[in-house]
């Protein structure tokens, strides 16, 4: 058999994705069910999730969730209707992340929009981690966890609530990774590029800053996505990034912020 046969197990495996009704986590949780995996999509917007699994190649495997992952109830209603649905969740996946305004900058951005950015992406991330490992653990079983992170986790964006929260999540998947690996349970990131979906409004202008010459597509990071998930393809991999950008990496594009409110 090849190695890129049957990269699930679709007796055995079974997946959360946040953040499915759109973009990046969207084609994530889109791409599981089409290869047999039974797959919540987990989303705030009930209209998106089911619209998403409408369109899904087998939206029989696909189940709905849609709740606020910003508190701490929204994360363990969640992990509950995960364990009332699915049993033990293999694998996860983590996209959810606020919409993002250009405007946000280091003078201008609110409390609050600061505070729902590192709740949505970092706690709610790691408590989502760390519930569904319990579970694996409980019951001796292996499970592969990707986190969505960012170029800006490490370059700034001129929206300080979004690169630190990102920059936050990089380092969750190196802690998480090194304490979960005696349990069998792998923890990566996938670190995309300009894609142009989800939060992100793409500026065209970005495609003379991309090597591969044009703006990436969420569908661009699904294989990647599900090759570092599969246990069978990427079971020696963890607490490591994988960057999908198109080479935008490569060069260094931002402009500091205009400050012509001030």
């Amino acid at each position: 058999m090849s190695v890129f046969d049957k990269p699930f197990n679709s007796d055995r495996d079974a997946a959360l994705v946040t953040g499915a009704g759109n973009g990046i986590g969207l084609a994530i949780a889109q791409a599981l069910v089409g290869e047999g995996v039974r797959t919540i999509f987990a989303d705030l917007s009930e209209e998106k999730v089911a619209a998403a699994i409408a369109s899904s190649a087998h939206p029989e495997l696909a189940v709905p969730w849609v709740g606020d992952l910003a508190s701490r109830e929204g994360c363990e209603a969640l992990l509950a209707h995960a364990r009332s649905t699915l049993g033990c969740v293999t694998h996860f996946v983590h996209s959810a992340a606020p919409a993002r305004r250009e405007a946000d900058h280091v003078l201008a951005v609110s409390d609050e929009t600061w505070e729902r950015m590192r709740a949505v992406n970092v706690d709610a991330g790691f408590r989502l981690a760390r519930g569904l490992a319990r579970s694996l653990i409980a019951v001796r079983e292996p499970g592969s966890f990707l986190i969505i992170t960012s170029l800006h986790a490490g370059t700034p964006r001129n929206l300080p609530h979004y690169s630190t929260s990102k920059a936050a999540l990089a380092m969750l998947v190196k802690e998480l990774a090194k304490t979960l690996g005696r349990f069998g349970i792998r923890v990566n990131a996938l670190v995309p590029g300009a894609i142009a979906a989800g939060g992100f409004v793409a500026d065209p202008s970005l495609e003379r800053h991309i090597p591969l010459g044009r703006l990436g597509r969420s569908t661009d990071l699904a294989p990647m996505a599900l090759a570092v998930l599969s246990n069978r393809i990427s079971g020696y991999v963890t607490g490591a990034a994988f960057v999908v950008d198109g080479g935008l990496s490569l060069t260094n594009w931002f402009d500091p912020s205009a400050l012509d409110d001030l």
